[in-house]
């Protein structure tokens, strides 16, 4: 497809007045947009690790007392630690499915279709273990942790695809960033509603744990209303009357025609190109450095230590002798912490969030590491934030205010650093040939 002119679609006003009232709706459509899409995003992984924590000892009684009843003869002490430590673990295997379907939904749905069928997992989540108690079955636990991981693994792959394709260039980068502080404000939420005057006692732990029904509901009420990623829609689909649409429902009536035609360069770069599989990425050169920090970024979020701090914080802080009435309310600090760090270190919020992991990381830790390391527990995480910072401070390329095209173009530069040194290099005849 040839240069396509964007001008026919829109006229350029200069008048001061209309450019204030268009930068006000701009910036009413864009945060509205990036509510309606966390509020059902990241927003409910942040949300489904914290609430797990306040009811740990009543499930586990639960799941005691209904072995009991099964055969007779309680669990032993390990086998409880056991199952609870499975329950906690199904969550992130649960996320490595969901990210494992989240491209090929991104693809075939949509980024906002696949955000709205993604809530299915959660929903389902809750209505297990809302019944659980009733049931008299742990089980339906185990399940429902599994589901709502795999919605987290969806939501944290392709909300932050759809809010950097939906928002402007110049805001791309602190838009997308905005999915960590829907995580810190879900793990907060899920930490006050899981206090014991709230959803956190023993009678009413269930209604916690079906409470992340309650963003899932509200994503599908709002999110319909907003349009589809301008990108996915003339990239992907091909459909360039719905990007129009869509652009000038995010942007207003502004002069889109240099936004249009850097998609449409995508677009022929694209032109031609197929999904590749996931084998296939690994024999591309050409994608060697995208994929290496890929990983390096995904395995540090996991391996950092943050998750196992929220997933065992009142076990941890159990065994660091605070009173067991106390820990709800010291819970509720740490990830007031991490909410503040994620709103306000816009520039380089990464290796900020991984400066105040390595901070709380000395006290967090599974169960069995903490029995045989003691108070060196933390020695793993700390290392894997220093190795992970040193890695984005000398190997991720600067993406603030550039098109994907050219994010693609720095990558490039780097997998093939070795051929462009080798073009450089002409040789002696070359070299005598040349006037200086």
């Amino acid at each position: 497809m040839g240069q396509i002119s964007a001008e026919p679609f829109y006229s350029v006003h200069k008048s001061y007045p209309f450019s204030i009232h268009l930068l006000q709706l701009q910036s009413k459509n864009l945060i509205l947009t990036v509510c309606a899409a966390g509020i059902g995003g990241t927003f409910q992984y942040g949300y489904n690790i914290s609430i797990i924590n306040a009811p740990t000892l009543y499930i586990q009684t639960f799941m005691n007392k209904t072995w009991l009843e099964r055969t007779g003869a309680p669990l032993g002490s390990g086998m409880v630690l056991l199952l609870w430590s499975f329950t906690v673990s199904v969550f992130p295997l649960g996320g490595l499915a969901g990210a494992v379907a989240a491209g090929p939904m991104a693809i075939v749905l949509g980024r906002k279709m696949s955000l709205l069928v993604n809530n299915v997992f959660v929903i389902i989540a809750a209505v297990l273990s809302g019944f659980s108690q009733m049931a008299r079955s742990f089980e339906m636990i185990m399940l429902s942790r599994f589901l709502t991981g795999v919605n987290a693994g969806v939501s944290m792959n392709i909300q932050p695809m759809y809010l950097a394709e939906s928002a402007p260039r110049k805001l791309r980068g602190a838009v997308a960033l905005t999915s960590a502080s829907f995580t810190a404000l879900g793990l907060v939420l899920g930490q006050v509603v899981g206090l014991r005057e709230l959803l956190g006692g023993e009678e009413s732990w269930p209604l916690l744990l079906a409470s992340n029904a309650v963003p899932a509901l509200i994503q599908l009420m709002v999110l319909p209303w907003f349009p589809e990623s301008p990108r996915y829609l003339l990239i992907d689909r091909g459909d360039r009357e719905s990007c129009i649409s869509a652009l000038k429902k995010l942007r207003g009536s502004s002069d889109l025609g240099e936004e249009l035609e850097e998609m449409l360069a995508e677009q022929a770069a694209a032109k031609g190109q197929r999904a590749k599989k996931p084998w296939e990425l690994f024999q591309n050169p050409a994608v060697r450095w995208q994929l290496i920090s890929i990983i390096v970024l995904s395995s540090a979020m996991q391996l950092c230590g943050n998750d196992s701090m929220y997933f065992y914080a009142a076990y941890v802080f159990q065994e660091a002798g605070i009173p067991q009435d106390t820990i709800p309310y010291v819970v509720i600090g740490t990830g007031s912490c991490e909410l503040i760090t994620s709103v306000t270190c816009v520039r380089g919020l990464i290796t900020c969030l991984l400066l105040y992991r390595m901070s709380l990381t000395s006290s967090c830790s599974l169960p069995p590491p903490q029995k045989n390391l003691a108070h060196f527990c933390y020695v793993p995480f700390l290392v894997v934030c220093i190795c992970t910072a040193v890695y984005i401070w000398f190997f991720l390329p600067e993406t603030k205010g550039k098109s994907f095209l050219e994010i693609s173009e720095e990558f490039r530069k780097r997998n093939f650093r070795a051929q462009s040194l080798e073009a450089f290099y002409k040789g002696p005849e070359e070299i005598r040939s040349t006037t200086l």
